[in-house]
């Protein structure tokens, strides 16, 4: 990380001088404001840590809860949670915490005893290689503690207004503040009396039952499927051999999928309850604790389950819904109408939680929008930038249902009706990129390209998540993964891949870098505002195909290296040359000894690519396309000079 530049720094570096609303921000919620967040749940406190960069935004989250979330129910975080949460410089606190899921074991009936379970099979979490980042488990509140302490400590200082419930609202598109918001207080001598407030926008990220999104219309489509589990955090003695590694488990009394959790001890287990007759009436949901504990116990012989303390259960009906769209205008309206209310999370798409993607695609959805907001409050970029939200995160809702009708599918056969033993585990490992977060592709929009030039970096499909690959930093020769770098500011990441002339000969790179720097037609000189540092809304990065021995740092151009900060200090993060991940780290030393351009099959050529502040490759484009650069940026920015 890079501090300093703005002055010595003596104190937590991650604690940034507060600026803008964040210098004065009111105790209280305001009577106007620009964003008002609906939840403090994964969706919104993203959200909220990504405004908090946005200084000059008055945002506010409001939380029904009268303090933080002390129990989460949602525990699974994916490898590209993961790498989110290394945008909001957390990541390595958390996986300290954290279990982590190295391996999944199977079990199935014993052919020559049926009655008994034995394993069957074993499968490395991550045996295709998908992410440097881990697989882990760690309790939901620890995941919301760490958003809110990154939004607490940015520029903008949100911290969540507990204790105010959402009523509903009403929109008027042509007032300065369109949306009129009634809450009421849920505690204290207040508990009950009601006020309004007036946003710009607002973000419903309240739950499946969220009262957002019925206030604007919308709806959950899809079913209800006739099977049902319980659910339960479990602190237990047991002679179950893999009690501490993840399972899943088909006997002849049914099915449990098993999860350990942090700490070394908790464990979370989904028990399989069996088809619910049409005529239930839900009465399956008031399943005694004792008798979802006897079934685990009847799923798991000739092992045994001595529960000791059960911290938090539930009974649940798998559901597969996605909502008609992720904001308050018709598809007919698009383009006539700005939205001004938009959905998060599960109120927008519910599922099977045994997939482990309700709070991981959750998380995502409150980054894409916030982000958004961002820059349209700023004045960086149209409106229009808002339709991109529903758009892109429907498609995916839509794409996560079909995938876990399958997987839910799958755990509640019984195991006659498997065509083999090993079928469950043939399609863990075949979707495994799916679950992992990796499978989103964004089509081609005023945001991502067309993958007109997509041969010249096929590593980095357009639409796709940036995925990292190993560099050395040449100020500091250090080894790195480049985009591990890339902080949740808001800032679009233009790398530059160099053609193969040195750093300082006359090349496409170096002319390239003199446009870039001294242009009018320049995206940077066009679309940062006047008085702002030539890296505030573009981080241009540049990897050069010699080793850094071959070069001196002061060779590389000044827009590769651009100056920064109250004292005008120089970048020296953004000059990188090829190495290898046995430079970076010995864990995957014996698959890959390519460099960058062999590993992600980047043109020798050269190449750009553009990276959006969510991670997401927008673009790719040859070293000479810069009208094609400036014309990209056009479409979603706008001309500050």
């Amino acid at each position: 990380m890079q501090f300093h530049h703005h002055g010595y720094v003596s104190q937590e570096p991650r604690v940034h001088e507060a600026a803008g609303y964040g210098l004065n921000r009111p105790s209280d919620l305001p009577d106007e404001l620009d964003v008002l967040i609906v939840g403090s749940g994964p969706a919104g406190v993203i959200a909220a840590a990504q405004l908090s960069q946005y200084p000059d935004i008055r945002t506010h989250v409001i939380e029904r809860r009268d303090s933080r979330l002390k129990l989460g129910q949602a525990d699974g975080v994916q490898a590209r949670t993961v790498e989110t949460f290394k945008c909001f410089g957390f990541e390595e606190r958390i996986v300290a915490e954290a279990y982590r899921i190295t391996e999944t074991a199977f079990w199935n009936p014993d052919p020559e005893n049926p009655a008994n379970i034995i394993r069957t099979g074993r499968t490395a979490d991550d045996a295709r290689g998908i992410s440097e980042f881990q697989h882990i488990v760690v309790n939901q509140a620890r995941v919301l503690d760490y958003f809110i302490e990154f939004a607490e400590r940015a520029p903008g200082r949100i911290t969540p207004n507990y204790g105010y419930e959402f009523v509903g609202l009403e929109i008027n598109d042509e007032d300065e503040y369109p949306v009129t918001v009634t809450v009421a207080h849920t505690t204290g001598e207040r508990a009950g009396e009601e006020r309004t407030i007036r946003a710009k926008y607002v973000i419903g990220s309240d739950g499946a039952a969220s009262k957002v999104r019925k206030s604007i219309g919308r709806r959950l489509v899809g079913d209800v499927s006739n099977h049902a589990w319980g659910v339960m955090d479990v602190l237990s003695q047991s002679t179950f051999p893999d009690i501490r590694i993840k399972s899943v488990i088909h006997s002849t009394a049914g099915s449990i999928l098993h999860i350990p959790r942090e700490g070394g001890h908790l464990t979370r287990i989904y028990v399989d309850l069996g088809v619910v007759p049409e005529d239930d009436n839900h009465a399956i949901r008031q399943t005694p604790l004792d008798e979802i504990i006897q079934k685990a116990n009847n799923i798991l012989h000739p092992y045994n389950l001595d529960v000791k303390d059960v911290p938090w259960h539930s009974v649940y009906e798998v559901g597969h819904r996605v909502t008609d769209k992720f904001d308050n205008v018709d598809e007919s309206e698009v383009g006539t109408r700005t939205p001004r209310v938009f959905i998060t999370g599960d109120a927008c798409h519910t599922h099977s939680a045994k997939a482990g993607q309700g709070m991981n695609v959750s998380m995502q959805d409150g980054w894409n929008i916030s982000w958004k907001l961002g820059q349209v409050l700023s004045g960086l970029a149209p409106e229009s930038l808002l339709d991109t939200y529903s758009a892109e995160r429907q498609s995916v809702a839509v794409d996560l249902i079909n995938f876990d009708k399958q997987w839910s599918t799958l755990m509640a056969k019984k195991p006659e009706e498997f065509e083999s033993p090993g079928e469950v585990e043939e399609f863990y490992v075949k979707t495994a990129e799916f679950p992992a977060g990796f499978m989103t592709e964004y089509t081609p929009t005023i945001l991502t390209g067309e993958a007109t030039h997509q041969d010249l970096a096929k590593g980095f499909p357009i639409g796709k998540r940036f995925k990292a690959a190993p560099v050395i930093r040449v100020a500091d020769v250090n080894p790195i993964y480049l985009g591990h770098q890339a902080y949740a500011d808001g800032r679009y990441r233009i790398y530059v891949f160099a053609d193969p002339a040195k750093a300082g000969e006359d090349s496409p790179t170096e002319r390239l870098a003199e446009w870039l720097q001294t242009s009018p037609e320049s995206p940077i000189n066009k679309f940062t505002p006047i008085g702002d540092d030539r890296n505030s809304r573009f981080e241009v990065n540049v990897v050069y195909q010699q080793r850094y021995t071959e070069f001196d740092f002061s060779d590389i151009h000044k827009a590769f290296r651009p100056d920064h900060g109250p004292f005008q200090l120089q970048d020296y993060f953004r000059v990188h040359s090829i190495g290898t991940i046995t430079d970076v780290n010995d864990m995957a030393a014996a698959q890959h000894e390519q460099d960058i351009y062999d590993l992600r099959e980047i043109s020798r050529d050269g190449a750009i690519v553009i990276v959006r502040p969510d991670q997401y490759v927008a673009n790719i484009l040859p070293l000479e396309a810069r009208e094609e650069l400036t014309e990209f940026f056009a479409q979603s920015m706008l001309e500050q000079r």
